[in-house]
């Protein structure tokens, strides 16, 4: 029921800070977004990736306490992400690195309690693309019709791959 992905523009600002973009919906409905500038600068675009899972979990599980008090029971919510070294970061305790200790081991709590589940998915599927970087021509308006038609498009069977 609760679906989200996170996305990075490594080193997109002029001091080489990344923007995250954070998508969420319930059902087929979009309930949260955000587009931001990350506070520090990172590595590389795997450590960056990292960023917006962390703040797409503090939302998920605000969401899903809500929605257990509203007598709602939400199975394992899945976040999408198109990095895959991210993935095998978030789901592997025996590799990290060391200044992102404290994230990086809430994302992996979260994910042996089963709150939460990662996958893979492509860029170009990825709701939250529309948040990190300036779209031109089709994409732009891809994503437009995305957010203005979301319930409509997300009914129709030829955007079945949206994560």
């Amino acid at each position: 029921m609760i679906h989200s992905g996170g996305l990075t523009a490594h080193a997109m600002h002029p001091d080489m800070k990344c923007h995250t973009g954070i998508f969420m919906s319930i059902g087929k409905a979009p309930t949260y977004t955000s587009s931001c500038k990350q506070k520090f600068n990172m590595k590389s675009s795997m450590e960056a990736e990292l960023v917006p899972i962390d703040d797409a979990i503090a939302q998920i599980l605000w969401t899903r306490h809500f929605l257990a008090a509203q007598g709602i029971t939400e199975p394992v919510t899945t976040i999408y992400n198109d990095n895959k070294n991210t993935i095998l970061l978030s789901e592997n305790s025996s590799k990290h690195t060391k200044h992102l200790d404290v994230q990086y081991f809430f994302v992996t709590d979260q994910i042996n309690c089963r709150e939460v589940k990662m996958a893979n998915c492509p860029t170009e599927n990825m709701l939250a693309d529309f948040f990190t970087k300036p779209h031109q021509g089709q994409r732009s308006e891809e994503c437009a019709h995305i957010y203005l038609i979301c319930l409509q498009m997300r009914r129709s069977p030829e955007h079945t791959r949206v994560c």
